[in-house]
């Protein structure tokens, strides 16, 4: 049996020490990668933005932490080692995502899957405007609702089969407040108010069901109402007997839905200062015919811009007039809206008249991390309006990367993926 030599005590001590040296230099690098380690808490750090969130109050340059789908920390100088992924956004705006509160995603003969359109445009909620009534809601809410990364909500529209052309939208019969009501209180987490539109019989009968609609409902009513002179409708009456506090009227600058501006003198109508202190409000809807540069430009040179920014985006807006929410908010901007007012009036003010603030429409910490990262260019541009006639400007927004529920879903400059030839191995890319 082989035997195992003694060991001195001497020998025993000096091994003793210098193992007790080596942990000693050793430990406190474990504890340091440990600590790193137990400290990578987010996601994604968007880092050194001009971050510009209104419903907070702020407007400085700051970090955005994400963990999950929730914005984890907002605040200055937020480690990198923290993040397993950091977007520099330096020079870069950074906001809450965008809201649409005027979209077209359903049913409309001009509608858009809203993946397609609005998370390029820095947009990650859509209202949808009327496309379908209590009838259609159920299909709606299966093939595009659900079937979204967008956020999808909607203004249900007071004709029960939606919006598919004049004879279905001229139907009394089928203006059901009773009905509407219900299917809204059925889907509140999708069904935000009422949308009445197109519609072209003489009276107030379709929006006077809405009205009804909305306040069975306690919801606000998206109004889209011609004022032809053989309508037998006036803006006056519209806005100061029939629409209530905190029902929207989209189209503000457009001369067929709204008189906003008298058409002889250019002066701003006295009703629309009084509709705006009785709490009506007014939304953007550009579309493919509803933003008139000489209605918008006097009617923001007298002090009225738009409470919300909206798109009233479909087929025809999105490619000649540009309607989507970067450059309609570029365009109020050329016209001397300050770009802090207009996110603003993109994101906290619709998520108010919608009632879903705070959830939505700020960057404040433990809400949904839904963001949108802006470059702002300067040059000369070219903004169409909805009638073929052009504005050369010198600012224009453009959307450089969008996070909706705490993911990278657009991206245009790559901010997010390393070069692939110092990436390695390609299956570990994050």
């Amino acid at each position: 049996m082989e035997e195992f030599l003694p060991i001195s005590n001497s020998i025993v001590a000096l091994v003793h020490r210098r193992s007790a040296r080596r942990i000693a230099c050793i430990l406190p690098l474990v504890l340091a990668f440990a600590s790193v380690a137990l400290a990578q808490s987010y996601d994604i750090l968007l880092q050194g933005g001009h971050v510009i969130d209104p419903a907070n109050g702020v407007d400085q340059v700051m970090d955005v932490a994400i963990s999950g789908d929730r914005i984890a920390r907002v605040a200055s100088n937020l480690p990198a080692l923290q993040a397993r992924k950091v977007l520099n956004v330096k020079g870069l705006y950074v906001t809450p995502g965008l809201i649409d509160l005027h979209a077209h995603v359903y049913g409309y003969s001009g509608s858009v899957f809203p993946d397609d359109t609005a998370l390029l445009a820095g947009t990650t909620t859509v209202v949808d405007a009327g496309g379908a009534g209590w009838r259609s809601f159920d299909d709606f809410k299966k093939t595009i609702i659900d079937a979204s990364k967008t956020r999808v909500l909607v203004f249900l529209n007071i004709v029960g089969r939606g919006m598919i052309g004049p004879e279905a939208e001229d139907d009394v019969n089928d203006m059901d407040a009773v009905k509407t009501a219900a299917k809204i209180k059925e889907n509140p987490s999708e069904v935000v108010g009422i949308k009445v539109a197109h519609f072209g019989l003489p009276g107030w009968t379709a929006l006077e069901r809405a009205v009804e609609a909305g306040r069975l409902s306690k919801t606000p009513v998206m109004v889209d109402d011609k004022i032809f002179t053989n309508s037998g409708r006036t803006s006056r009456e519209k806005l100061l007997r029939v629409m209530r506090p905190g029902d929207l009227h989209t189209h503000v600058y457009n001369d067929r839905q709204l008189e906003v501006v008298d058409r002889f003198t250019g002066k701003l109508q006295p009703y629309m200062l009084e509709a705006r202190q009785r709490g009506v409000l007014f939304d953007l809807g550009h579309g493919g015919g509803s933003f008139l540069w000489p209605v918008a430009a006097r009617a923001m040179e007298q002090g009225f811009p738009p409470d919300t920014i909206s798109t009233d985006l479909h087929s025809s807006s999105i490619m000649i007039p540009q309607s989507d929410m970067a450059n309609c908010i570029s365009k109020l901007m050329n016209l001397g809206m300050k770009l802090q007012d207009a996110i603003a009036r993109s994101t906290v003010n619709p998520a108010r008249a919608v009632k879903r603030f705070p959830e939505l429409g700020t960057l404040g910490e433990g809400k949904v991390a839904d963001i949108a990262v802006f470059e702002l260019k300067t040059g000369i541009f070219a903004f169409k309006d909805a009638w073929s006639k052009k504005l050369l400007g010198r600012q224009k927004l453009e959307c450089i990367a969008t996070i909706r529920n705490g993911r990278l879903v657009a991206d245009l400059n790559g901010l997010g993926f390393p070069l692939w030839n110092t990436a390695g191995d390609y299956e570990v890319i994050p």
